[in-house]
């Protein structure tokens, strides 16, 4: 599983509990804002749970076959996806990484079944499969041929607020913030910094999204996000959207 944000934790956490034997691939110190909803903590902490699922960070290779076979957290690798496949030989490889803009990767042939998702994957092209990430009727939706739809201009409003409930990185830098996820803020009231520049609240809510502080951030890189209805439980657990691509994902392999 590429990508430990979100999305590709959703879909492990789902594997894991239906008898599979998912392995989450990240970068070091990877940029995912929705931490309480995912377990890209676990690349920091070495553990982070989800609902009731552990994933633990891989220290040693040797420890990955016992990891696999002993069933008790799912392992979490940091390192390229080369030194990853020469560590195991997935049945399925799975893109999660949701990088919105730009070209995929061309990865048929690198699993005997591979899925891509998000924005402009082709099936039968870069990946055997494509699945649909845009809100909408065709959520979730598994394409054999044909191409996911491009990114969309807006995200889904909460309470009516888009676009304006997020930070975006207003240079590249590395994090800096004593805020966590779940945290009640009022709007302007100052989260982190970022080189030189003091990162506010938008609005007034709960803190849903936030990047580890210490994580690089590229310009234009999705920080912060707030969630205007001010309930810190939305900011943890499995949210609708990543669970129903989850859900088709698993009906796929199944």
């Amino acid at each position: 599983m590429r990508g430990a944000g979100d999305i590709g934790s959703a879909i492990a956490h789902v594997l894991f509990r239906h008898g599979h034997r998912p392995v989450l691939l990240d970068d070091p110190a990877p940029n995912h804002p929705r931490r309480g909803m995912a377990f890209i903590d676990a690349v920091y902490d070495g553990a982070a749970s989800l609902e009731g699922v552990l994933a633990k960070r891989v220290r040693d290779r040797e420890d990955v076959p016992y990891m696999l076979n002993c069933t008790r957290a799912i392992p979490v690798l940091v390192q390229t996806l080369d030194a990853a496949l020469a560590l195991v030989t997935p049945d399925v490889l799975v893109d999660a990484r949701m990088r919105k803009r730009g070209t995929p990767e061309m990865q048929r042939g690198l699993a005997r079944l591979t899925i891509g998702l998000g924005p402009n994957f082709v099936a039968g092209k870069h990946t055997d499969l494509a699945v649909e990430t845009r809100w909408g009727d065709d959520l979730g939706l598994v394409i054999a041929a044909g191409s996911t739809k491009p990114l969309a201009g807006e995200p889904n409003p909460i309470e009516g607020i888009g676009r304006e409930r997020y930070v975006y990185a207003p240079v590249s830098g590395r994090l800096e913030t004593g805020r966590n996820i779940g945290d009640t803020v009022a709007a302007g009231e100052v989260i982190g910094r970022l080189d030189a520049q003091l990162l506010v609240a938008p609005i007034a809510g709960c803190i849903r999204g936030l990047t580890r502080a210490g994580a690089w951030v590229e310009r234009y890189d999705k920080i912060i996000e707030i969630d205007p209805r001010g309930d810190p439980s939305f900011a943890f657990g499995i949210g609708e959207r990543p669970k129903r691509i989850a859900e088709n994902v698993l009906a796929t392999l199944d």
